[in-house]
């Protein structure tokens, strides 16, 4: 847990208003025990008595449990008023995903694993979630991006958009369609990838109080170092199974 403190510190140092963890670490299942919640409970608690009230927690669950633990395990954290409860079931099931989210008071989460407005669509008429966070670089680009954004403002659903993928072309697209959003309230932003993206891009992005300035040239804003991306070869993402 001071390991935990620390880090969070860290963020809140840098100037960052809000922070994102996982309290439920490990393997994707469906089912854990009462001893693994009370110990995301206390992950939570430690998190936000080290960051203190005025910081925006948000809890990041990668669809690992069952729609009642998630159910257990949001009214356990709420105390701790965390800002947002980020895919706590499998999308795959938008009605077991719908159901858990009518009986959680925290704000929860879903979209980094859907990829078209169709798909999008049904999150939306079950109420599966009151925030989307749709992936630029998985949904096709700017302009699928931006319908669902579209589509989401009509049933009074936030967006914001994941961003693990990258800090740079990625990162260069979301900002562009996020500027147009109306309902934009937050998008990802991973500090990890920040060394070698700041070599890539130019100009590079920066985080200045928890904001990062639009882009102002032509296109997306950045040109590309070919140079530095070779020495980045593309490798296969690893597939999310339940695994052993």
């Amino acid at each position: 847990l001071e390991e935990l403190q620390a880090r969070a510190r860290a963020m809140v140092e840098r100037g960052f208003t809000a922070l994102k963890f996982d309290p439920v670490p490990g393997k994707w299942r469906s089912y854990v025990g009462m001893n693994e919640l009370r110990l995301a409970t206390e992950r939570v608690r430690a998190v936000r008595e080290a960051v203190g009230p005025d910081v925006d927690v948000l809890l990041e669950i990668h669809r690992r449990l069952s729609p009642s633990n998630a159910i257990r395990l949001s009214k356990m954290v709420e105390e701790y008023e965390p800002f947002w409860f980020e895919e706590p079931v499998w999308a795959e099931n938008m009605t077991a995903l719908a159901a858990a989210t009518t009986q959680i008071n925290i704000p929860t989460v879903t979209g980094e694993e859907l990829y078209t407005k169709f798909e999008f669509r049904e999150a939306f008429e079950q109420r599966a979630a009151d925030i989307i966070n749709p992936d630029v670089a998985n949904v096709g680009g700017i302009k699928e991006l931006t319908e669902i954004a579209a589509m989401a403002e009509i049933y009074f659903v936030a967006v914001a958009p994941h961003n693990y993928n990258s800090t740079t072309m990625a990162l260069a697209a979301t900002l562009n369609a996020a500027a147009t959003m109306p309902n934009f309230i937050i998008t990802e932003y991973f500090v990890n990838f920040e060394p070698w993206g700041q070599q890539a891009a130019t100009p590079a992005f920066e985080v200045e109080d928890s904001h990062i300035q639009l882009p102002t040239a032509p296109g997306l804003g950045i040109d590309l170092d070919e140079d530095v991306l070779k020495g980045h070869p593309a490798r296969d993402f690893p597939t999310r199974t339940i695994g052993d």
